[in-house]
């Protein structure tokens, strides 16, 4: 109540909130009236700086969590984390009212046409900025088309490669229910058309979609081990390369 108070919020947003940040293994959750604070590693964590910027490729589909795993990555290694909604909703949002759309449309040819391709045109030159000055850089988007699609694959490798940077590609999986109550959570306006008939959108995804090119896949099932441990495995994994 007193952080409601503080910031200007309901209760259930800090509640909200709080399962957010238990679920990430920042709170812990000790009884219904006490939370305290879990990040021994945060005072700890100094970035990682690798011989070669590597750029992760972060996708899955919306309510998967890949933003979660993004987050935990960027704090585990201290690269920036650049979030295609992040980047980009403000002007798409504008662009869509301008068109006379609702700032709210992700569904429409209109978006998918003229839109979603510049959103990941704008994200691509961030983080190819990044890695030319020699940052590590992790990129969190759906990624569907994208990586279904061999020869957008085998292009966006030798953009990084040519700039002496290592691609990782990393696919967050989610089952239907654990998605549903992911999505549901969020309460963003852009998955209102998803909510209202949920089984449709369903129908028109694949959960067992893989990217077309070599990866790695992270679980995060209800049923699943914590995020927090598969991305430290992760880390450990896109720098296997690096001299002890």
């Amino acid at each position: 109540r007193r952080l409601a108070e503080e910031w200007g919020v309901s209760v259930f947003t800090i509640t909200e909130a709080m399962k957010v940040l238990a679920e990430e293994g920042l709170v812990r959750n000790e009884s219904r009236s006490k939370r305290v604070v879990n990040a021994p590693d945060q005072l700890h964590r100094s970035e990682v700086r690798p011989q070669r910027p590597r750029v992760v490729l972060v996708g899955g589909y919306p309510g998967s969590g890949k933003t979660e795993l993004g987050r935990i990555l960027a704090r585990e290694t201290g690269w920036p984390m650049l979030d295609k909604d992040t980047l980009t909703r403000p002007v798409v949002e504008a662009a869509l009212e301008t068109m006379g759309h609702s700032p709210h449309d992700r569904e429409s040819r209109t978006y998918f046409d003229k839109l979603r391709p510049r959103e990941y045109e704008a994200l691509q030159d961030a983080a190819g900025e990044n890695v030319q000055c020699g940052n590590s850089v992790i990129v969190t988007a759906p990624f569907i088309r994208e990586f279904n699609d061999p020869a957008w694959m085998a292009r966006t490798r030798a953009f990084y490669e040519a700039a002496q940077a290592t691609v990782t590609v990393v696919w967050v999986y989610c089952d239907a229910e654990t998605m549903l109550t992911y999505v549901r959570r969020r309460g963003a306006a852009r998955d209102a058309v998803k909510l209202a008939d949920w089984a449709t959108y369903l129908s028109g995804i694949s959960l067992e979609f893989r990217p077309a090119d070599s990866h790695i896949v992270i679980d995060n099932c209800a049923s699943s081990r914590p995020l927090q441990e598969q991305a430290k495995e992760l880390v450990r994994e896109i720098l296997a390369d690096e001299q002890p």
